[in-house]
């Protein structure tokens, strides 16, 4: 099974940007983590973090013409913004699943609408790394049960 993990812009600063609500870690200690996560569960993972859009719509694009079966996105800021990603992801019919590090729901209310969760599966906000590992096994259930 193969799950594309977008991550959108700034989470490349992971470790350095507002560490009290980001914590210290990087994208490459996820990345790891994630890997290590996906090696039990016969999931080969595959990354791509851009601070712009059009890549990020991009990368739903490829996701679709190369067979992937699902996709963990964290949109970062472009959650709020982004109805080019709602639409690629529409496009593109593979089960998604939104993913934010931090309870966006309690955070400025700018932050309050999210386009991607009303084509996602499901949305996991503040738990941090685990929520990626959730959103993993979240879509690898999904997955399994739709064939």
């Amino acid at each position: 099974m193969k799950i594309m993990i977008i991550n959108g812009p700034n989470l490349n600063m992971l470790g350095i940007r507002e560490p009290e609500i980001y914590g210290k870690a990087t994208l490459k200690d996820l990345e790891n983590l994630i890997i290590d996560h996906c090696k039990g569960n016969d999931i080969e993972p595959f990354f791509i973090q851009s601070n712009h859009e059009g890549q990020l719509v991009d990368a739903i694009q490829d996701a679709y013409f190369k067979g992937f079966q699902g996709i963990v996105i964290n949109p970062a800021a472009y959650t709020h913004t982004s109805i080019a990603l709602l639409d690629a992801l529409k496009s593109v019919d593979i089960p998604a699943v939104e993913v934010h590090l931090s309870k966006v729901e309690e955070r400025e209310d700018f932050r309050q609408i999210s386009y991607v969760s009303k084509v996602a599966i499901t949305t996991i906000t503040g738990k941090h790394f685990q929520g990626y590992l959730e959103a993993i096994d979240i879509l690898k259930s999904h997955i399994e049960y739709c064939l």
